[in-house]
């Protein structure tokens, strides 16, 4: 008995220590009003260089933003995503090339002006121009008629809205990633969208269940559904009123779990990734791992490595940029990280912790603008539960 109290007592200074670490960090890196002015700020200077271009303005394209900025899920650095929308364009053979010679005239508007730095054209499945802001410092990637990406993100939003953890997780996950170096699909590892799936994946899997099956929020293809003529807000009550009959399911077994204990848990889920995913698809659309033998999945195999259905435009692959090698690095560090958690080697060093969460960058400017950890548990937490050598390692 004395022995289980112990261990008890130790779980829960762990997450006492652990908790604190990770909401100094967001208190950090979650976007001020400052940060959203400049990101709308941005926004109207590509309406403006649109504006200045009388052949954009007769195709009728509009300004719309997409991504992070849409589903609320960026941080004061995170990338601003733009699709300049054309007015009754519609696929065809040539689709590609127009979006090419659309976005080479946007960027020679956006140089015309003088509001865009480091501009880069990139050829990749989707094209896309890529600039930083001059005035607003902000990093923008531009693309045309990303019709999926918009309903993808309001979806995103919705999700974030049921729950308040998810928000602060995927911030939390984008930054580790970058910090880790699997968080860029050019080099082989997972872009922010399959991190997110992740975590919709674990918020399912987890005991008790934080989310549904998204099949129980809404059947089919989302994206087709919004083209076929469902309007997003019809979608949008209709996810709710099934979310919320999903809730008043639960609401005598609710997930009670702290930011830390689904942090520990992710990573765990998560270190044998590379076995799994040989065998398994992460399916967030049936809350499952779906064998990859199963009929229904079986056109995902197309020789690609990791396999994370898109649950919102079906028979695609969102992990798709993913490599062997990329596979390989990001167990790695998911093991690493759920060894160094398990054995408590983090929380000996503050430092420490930080380096695995935060990269080089972004830690030096936290250092910089936040107060030591330990001069503010007198105010959030016990200290006299906290372990001794989490104060040692600050003098």
């Amino acid at each position: 008995m004395i022995a289980e109290h112990q261990q008890l007592h130790m779980d829960v200074n762990y997450h006492a220590v652990l908790e604190v670490c990770l909401r100094e960090i967001l208190s950090f890196i979650k976007p001020s009003a400052d940060d959203v002015l400049k990101r709308q700020n941005a926004i109207k200077e590509i309406a403006v260089a649109i504006q200045s271009d009388r052949s954009l303005m007769e195709a009728g394209a509009a300004v719309k933003p997409f991504g992070s900025y849409i589903s609320d899920l960026y941080t004061k650095w995170g990338d601003l995503d733009i699709s300049i929308d054309l007015a009754q364009s519609k696929p065809s053979p040539d689709d590609r090339q127009l979006k090419i010679n659309v976005l080479h005239k946007i960027m020679r508007a956006l140089q015309r002006i003088g509001v865009a730095n480091n501009v880069e054209f990139v050829r990749a499945r989707v094209p896309l121009l890529v600039y930083t802001s001059k005035c607003c410092k902000i990093s923008c990637d531009i693309s045309i008629n990303n019709h999926a990406g918009y309903v993808k993100s309001c979806i995103l939003r919705w999700i974030s809205n049921t729950d308040k953890r998810f928000c602060e997780f995927v911030l939390v996950i984008k930054e580790w990633a970058k910090a880790q170096h699997i968080n860029d699909p050019k080099t082989g590892t997972l872009n922010s969208y399959s991190l997110c799936l992740l975590i919709i994946f674990h918020f399912q899997t987890c005991t008790p269940a934080i989310l549904p099956p998204l099949k129980e929020l809404y059947e089919g293809n989302i994206v087709d559904g919004v083209k076929g003529g469902n309007t997003l807000r019809h979608i949008e009550a209709s996810y709710s009123a099934n979310f919320e009959s999903y809730r008043s399911k639960i609401s005598s077994r609710r997930n009670q779990s702290s930011l830390s204990e689904l942090l520990t848990s992710f990573f765990d889920k998560f270190s044998g990734l590379d076995t799994l995913a040989s065998d398994y698809v992460i399916c967030t659309y049936t809350g499952k791992w779906e064998p990859i033998n199963n009929s229904k999945i079986r056109w995902m195999r197309k020789f690609q490595t990791l396999l994370i259905e898109d649950p919102f435009e079906k028979n695609e692959n969102a992990a798709r940029a993913v490599g062997a090698s990329g596979l390989t690095e990001i167990s790695r560090v998911f093991k690493a990280m759920c060894r160094k958690l398990s054995t408590r080697l983090l929380l000996a060093d503050r430092n420490s912790l930080l380096s695995n969460l935060l990269g080089p960058e972004i830690r030096s400017k936290f250092d910089a603008g936040r107060q030591q950890i330990h001069d503010r548990f007198g105010t959030q937490i016990d200290s006299s539960r906290l372990p001794q050598c989490y104060f040692v390692t600050q003098k």
